[in-house]
């Protein structure tokens, strides 16, 4: 099933292809775009077969993320963070499951997992309240998934992912942005709502792989760290624009003639090859740290043996080296296509934003990554929760 999914994506490349332009343009992906790829089976490939998904292994997910957005960076950014929430949501209590798809087994959740607002614990449950930025896709969603601390008392006791419909919250339009422009990634706006107990997931559960919804789905997808998986998500994208941008760079020096250098066509500089070659490899090499790290968490989770401590943390290693990598390709292949390549339409430069828009996510935050694998390496204690 994953190979008839991923064949779907691959017929669709060329017409989200012809519609990045407008993408863009609207802020938005298209509605026609996000039943398209509904239709191939995407949104189901990390949806547990208890209601009615797929259950894929992540890899074949990330190849489909890829593929998208190697033909339009804003859908592919999309497409990977609605496609990883039913994942998220088959970790919640079975109730909350069932009361996202017991009705629907296609509904989409668009997320802000930043602490941007805060839960006050109540009797059974909490009183949520606050604003979040960056809820990507919202517009195509009727279901949210927020982060924020729980306070008790004045004093914060937990942190937690909180689960709700449409109708408890508000989507304010401010996006207005350089790069991934068509993501409609705008405001979540909550005003004293009650989410029930069972909506409501600690991210220390989630941290150490041991989550209510493993009850009823007790596959490997589910036992996977919320830190491999989510940071993941957000490079398979920004390698998919690299090589989105690779590909541009490549047809469009094929035809370039450079004025500039008596009439060379690009194709016959010797630099420019290289300039290629360098690009191709570090897109390759991201790739392959990203899925060889994955594969090999996936395969302990099949044997259900232990998920060591120094793979989860060169997963996280990996993930924000491959956006740098990613990045790097980009901007090698842009800072040398000519002056055409940066009018209004084209693709790579489009490429070029999107992939440095996406760079700013925190999951990409280099450092703080680096930091807790050297931690690792030295072995002290890592205290981050996000590996």
């Amino acid at each position: 099933m994953n190979e008839q999914v991923i064949a779907g994506v691959r017929d669709l490349l060329p017409v989200l292809r012809e519609r990045a332009q407008d993408t863009e343009d609207a802020r938005n992906v298209p509605e026609e775009s996000v039943k398209a790829l509904q239709e191939t089976g995407f949104f189901k490939m990390l949806q547990p077969k208890s209601f009615g998904g797929l259950e894929t292994d992540p890899v074949s997910f990330y190849t489909a993320v890829k593929l998208i957005a190697s033909a339009c960076g804003s859908t592919g950014w999309v497409a990977s963070i609605l496609g990883v929430h039913p994942w998220h949501v088959a970790l919640f209590d079975q109730q909350a499951q069932q009361e996202v798809w017991g009705a629907d087994q296609d509904v989409r959740i668009s997320s802000s997992y930043a602490p941007m607002g805060k839960a006050e614990v109540v009797e059974g449950g909490y009183r949520l309240s606050g604003r979040w930025s960056f809820s990507s896709g919202s517009g195509h969603c009727t279901w949210v998934l927020l982060g924020g601390p729980a306070f008790k008392d004045g004093k914060p006791v937990d942190f937690c992912t909180y689960l709700l419909p449409i109708a408890d919250y508000a989507i304010v339009d401010v996006w207005d942005t350089v790069g991934l422009r068509g993501t409609g990634s705008n405001d979540i706006v909550v005003e004293d709502v009650f989410i029930p107990q069972h909506r409501a997931l600690s991210f220390i559960a989630t941290s150490k792989c041991k989550v209510p919804g493993q009850a009823i789905n007790p596959g490997p997808l589910y036992r996977l760290p919320y830190g491999s998986v989510h940071p993941s998500t957000i490079t398979a994208p920004i390698i998919g624009m690299a090589q989105g941008a690779y590909d541009a760079h490549v047809e469009h020096q094929r035809k370039r003639v450079r004025a500039a250098y008596a009439g060379e066509q690009s194709k016959e500089d010797p630099f420019a090859k290289v300039r290629i070659a360098e690009a191709a490899s570090e897109i390759d090499a991201a790739w392959l740290q990203l899925t060889r790290n994955i594969e090999e968490l996936y395969e302990l989770a099949e044997r259900e043996e232990r998920l060591p401590t120094d793979l989860r943390l060169r997963v996280r290693r990996d993930q924000v080296r491959g956006t740098e990598r990613a990045i790097a390709a980009i901007d090698r292949l842009f800072e040398n296509s000519g002056g055409r390549a940066i009018q209004r339409g084209t693709p790579i430069q489009r490429f070029w934003r999107d992939a440095h828009a996406g760079r700013v996510h925190a999951a990409n935050d280099a450092e703080r990554a680096y930091v807790m694998f050297g931690t690792g390496a030295f072995g002290l204690p890592v205290e981050n929760a996000m590996y």
